[in-house]
């Protein structure tokens, strides 16, 4: 088997700004890359099975080439073969003490979900990243890791981690305090080098991409209602020391990065788009149940399961106006727990707001506020200087609708989700609509604009 060392881990941004037309509408089919979620999990499990995986429509994205970045430097070999990757597993036992630090580079779920890997091994890691990355807070797993017998350090919460592991960890029963997958699977996986049952209870539901890999894996999973008051409180709980057997994975197309396209089609009337092979993991299609209920037109047909994970066609089509089941004089609101499952796609849903009758308020969001860029402050401006009218909470902000946006030059702060929603904001503004550091794109979805420009017509 060859070796290739995945650049680290950002590539060069070469693309400086990108200027977006409006559009007539939007006419095509699509098969999306890898889903970003689904594809760090499949590497990190392959790369502690004993054997060899094949990662079918691995991820393109600079965050999932940080992953296997780490991974080699942990010992791990792998290849990659066309839009598949080859991994041969090290087993649960045989990653290496890396030599230098692990750069994650912008990505907070190759941080979070290493640590809880490296937190069970014999030696001492280093983890860093990005300026963006070494902004955003790790203590929330830097605790239980801690509470499970490793020794985590860090700067004030932040990156850099130095993780000096312990075998075996101590199994605990940890309820998480805000709602996270990365935080969820990042305890589930120091779980399988603790002795014992290691349970996680969360009282909102988040992704299940974690305990739906670990199963297709072979690794026994519980999972179920918790006993708890709420009704949505569930929880996941593995049994440690645990092996991983080596299995070939399907990764479905990315429904985040899908959402793009499909907003743009479902806003301009006479669009006909359908994206094919893209996962519909229930966790994960709020998004879609948000435009159909502001009447927007979009369906989910040819469900079937890869790999432990749901897949289909997304169809969508361009309506002369919405058709809302609800009173169009108020904001459509967006809170309380359905907000976890929507949260990369709120700054895309504010964009949406100012299409809409009412328009739109999303609270209850102050999450935003730590990714990488804060996408409530960024969003808001951005919408100003495309002539909206916006009002922001401390978790959240309200965005007037309908208005006819202009072209402005847009400023994503470096994020990637920011230049991908503004510039389906350019696709209905009047005027040019410039993004600038357009290659932050990189960070999740490479193919972006490229993609966006077979589809639309002028």
């Amino acid at each position: 088997m060859g070796t290739l060392n995945f650049s680290p881990p950002l590539p060069e941004v070469k693309i400086l700004f990108v200027i977006i037309q409006p559009a007539k509408r939007i006419r095509g089919s699509l098969v999306l890359p890898g889903d970003k979620s689904i594809s760090h999990r499949a590497a990190i499990m392959a790369a502690l099975a004993e054997g060899m995986s094949r990662l079918q429509n691995y991820s393109t994205s600079a965050d999932c080439s940080a992953t296997l970045s780490c991974l080699q430097q942990l010992g791990v070999r792998i290849e990659p073969t066309g839009k598949d990757v080859l991994i041969d597993g090290s087993g649960a036992d045989g990653l290496r003490s890396p030599e230098t630090a692990l750069d994650c580079s912008n990505s907070g779920t190759t941080m979070r979900l290493l640590a809880g890997i490296l937190a069970g091994q014999s030696f001492t890691s280093i983890m860093t990243g990005d300026e963006s990355l070494r902004s955003r807070p790790m203590q929330r797993v830097v605790e239980p890791l801690n509470m499970m017998g490793a020794h985590v350090s860090s700067q004030a919460g932040r990156a850099p981690l130095v993780i000096q592991g312990r075998r075996p960890l101590q199994a605990i029963e940890y309820e998480l305090l805000l709602a996270s997958a990365q935080v969820k699977s990042c305890i589930l996986l120091a779980g399988l080098y603790a002795d014992g049952r290691t349970e996680v209870i969360e009282n909102e539901v988040t992704r299940d991409h974690t305990e739906r890999m670990l199963s297709w894996f072979e690794v026994p999973i519980e999972t179920g209602a918790a006993e708890r008051e709420g009704a949505n409180a569930r929880f996941a709980a593995v049994q440690g020391p645990a092996r991983f057997k080596a299995r070939d994975v399907l990764i479905p197309g990315d429904v985040s990065s899908a959402a793009y396209f499909i907003a743009a089609a479902a806003l301009l009337s006479g669009s006909y788009l359908e994206v094919r092979d893209v996962g519909v993991n229930p966790t994960r299609v709020m998004f879609l149940k948000q435009l159909r209920a502001v009447g927007l037109d979009v369906t989910v047909t040819d469900s079937k399961e890869e790999s432990n994970e749901p897949i289909g066609t997304v169809g969508v089509r361009g309506l002369d106006a919405p058709r809302p089941s609800r009173d169009p004089e108020a904001p459509y609101k967006l809170a309380g727990l359905i907000i976890p499952q929507l949260i990369d796609e709120l700054p895309l849903l504010a964009v949406v707001g100012s299409q809409i009758e009412g328009g739109i308020e999303i609270r209850d969001a102050r999450e935003l506020r730590v990714k990488e860029s804060d996408r409530i402050a960024t969003t808001a401006m951005n919408l100003r200087a495309m002539g909206a009218e916006v009002e922001e909470f401390d978790d959240g902000l309200r965005v007037d609708g309908p208005t006819r946006l202009h072209g402005a030059r847009i400023d994503p702060h470096g994020d990637h989700r920011i230049a991908m929603a503004f510039a389906i904001a350019g696709l209905f503004a009047k005027g040019e609509t410039e993004i600038e550091d357009a290659g932050c794109v990189s960070v999740s979805f490479p193919e972006f604009f490229e993609l966006l420009e077979s589809v639309v017509e002028r």
